[in-house]
């Protein structure tokens, strides 16, 4: 008796339970090696490729591109070539020598785009796609998730009979879903008139539906578990950065390099953390623990063509000032496509987001979960201000400090924003501290 190996998704560390596939690697049939990667998947983190743990012949795919999956759930089936001779499946002549056939990528399919074509395909989701009429031919098309089966089963669908908008028309959840839809709407007039707000609310054929799928899906469901776990509370603060920019320059002068803002900033939060290090820390919801680290990961949001992404500066405590502002520079130049690798976006304990560059004061940010805080720093402009009773124009900022609740409380959260504001007002403060 033939026992096939499935390649299980992996855990792809940080807390991250679950991706999307991005693009397939090889196909039913190919022969793959150990070690060979076989599919794209995307986290809230970044794109990795995964390679196959076995060798063999692939059986079957168990996810559509598009589809997210959950650490400990099937990728795809492998038999291996001892396993394909005992089970017969080899046509005399041919053995079991590896195919010839190239690992297949999926062309014109990253991040769940279906192809030109698809355009021309029936609607999924319209009368003859759910029910086709008897004088239809029967429709069977491709369906290789059974999670896609479970769920049209479970709503009397045949997911076969719907017109897939995969390639080579592989239904995929969405189909399903729409084909769900297509039918609660069906039988909305039996059961009386919808209230949703869903339902409620006016539509027009000119409205243009945006499905959230890749990595907007990934963020969103990051976000919405660290609002939903966080009891988090936000303070901020206008702090006066004018003898900020005196220092900046002093520094260029002094060193012929240059020191940016957000650099300089870094360093004063590394600092803070060193003071206060309860917030350089993860909460382990399992324990019932507060894990305070001993190292630094310095995380900078950044908004890139593929979302939010934070970045690491990792060790950031052990980095001297010019240590800190090259690694930010490093970052910072990469954020327009976003092609951080897994190790960049991996082991952040805390994260500094400077949305001033979208002309923003202030902000709420929601929490990296698992970290515990994060500082924003809005637009920086010229204020109105009393220095020593008179009042004079100033450059100034507004500091958002938002932390989770279960950690500290608002004494330490406030002492370490406060010690921030000190060294954006008087950088030399810092000095006493080194």
């Amino acid at each position: 008796m033939t026992m096939a190996s499935e390649f299980l998704l992996p855990d792809l560390g940080e807390g991250l339970t679950e991706a999307a596939i991005v693009a397939w690697l090889v196909a039913p049939g190919d022969m793959i090696e150990v070690d060979q990667p076989v599919v794209e998947v995307e986290s809230a983190k970044s794109i990795v490729e995964l390679p196959s743990p076995y060798a063999g012949r692939v059986e079957s795919l168990h996810a559509a591109q598009g589809e997210v999956v959950r650490t400990g759930s099937a990728l795809l089936t492998v038999l291996s070539e001892a396993e394909i001779a005992e089970s017969g499946a080899v046509l005399v002549g041919y053995g079991t020598a590896e195919s010839t056939k190239k690992p297949r990528r999926a062309t014109g399919q990253r991040f769940g785009r279906a192809p030109a074509e698809a355009s021309t395909r029936p609607l999924v989701g319209d009368a003859s796609a759910v029910h086709p009429s008897a004088a239809d031919p029967p429709r069977r098309s491709p369906v290789v998730s059974p999670l896609v089966r479970k769920q049209a089963r479970e709503h009397g669908i045949d997911a076969a009979q719907l017109a897939g908008s995969g390639p080579d028309s592989l239904v995929l959840r969405s189909d399903v879903d729409r084909a769900i839809a297509a039918l609660e709407d069906t039988l909305a007039p039996a059961v009386g008139p919808d209230t949703s707000a869903s339902k409620s609310t006016s539509t027009s054929v000119d409205d243009v539906h945006i499905p959230i799928t890749g990595m907007r899906k990934l963020i969103g469901a990051r976000l919405s578990r660290s609002r939903s776990i966080i009891p988090e509370a936000t303070i901020w603060l206008d702090v006066d950065a004018t003898e900020l920019f005196v220092a900046r320059d002093r520094l260029r002068k002094s060193t012929g390099e240059k020191f940016g803002i957000t650099a300089l900033i870094a360093r004063f939060v590394v600092a803070g953390l060193a003071e206060y290090p309860i917030l350089n820390s993860s909460i382990d919801d399992t324990a019932g623990e507060i894990i305070q680290h001993s190292s630094i990961g310095l995380g900078i949001a950044a908004q890139t063509a593929r979302g939010l992404m934070v970045p690491v500066i990792h060790n950031a405590g052990s980095l001297t000032t010019r240590g800190i502002r090259d690694a930010v520079e490093v970052l910072v130049a990469r954020a327009g496509n976003g092609d951080y690798t897994r190790e960049e976006l991996n082991g952040g304990t805390f994260t500094l987001n400077n949305y001033g560059s979208f002309g923003i004061d202030g902000s709420t940010p929601i929490i990296n979960y698992p970290e515990v805080g994060m500082l924003g720093v809005g637009r920086i402009i010229d204020r109105p201000w009393v220095v020593a009773g008179e009042l004079s124009v100033r450059k100034v900022v507004t500091l958002s400090f938002v932390f989770d609740h279960r950690v500290c409380d608002g004494d330490v959260a406030s002492g370490f924003l406060t010690f921030v504001a000190r060294c954006i007002e008087e950088p030399l403060t810092l000095l006493g501290s080194l």
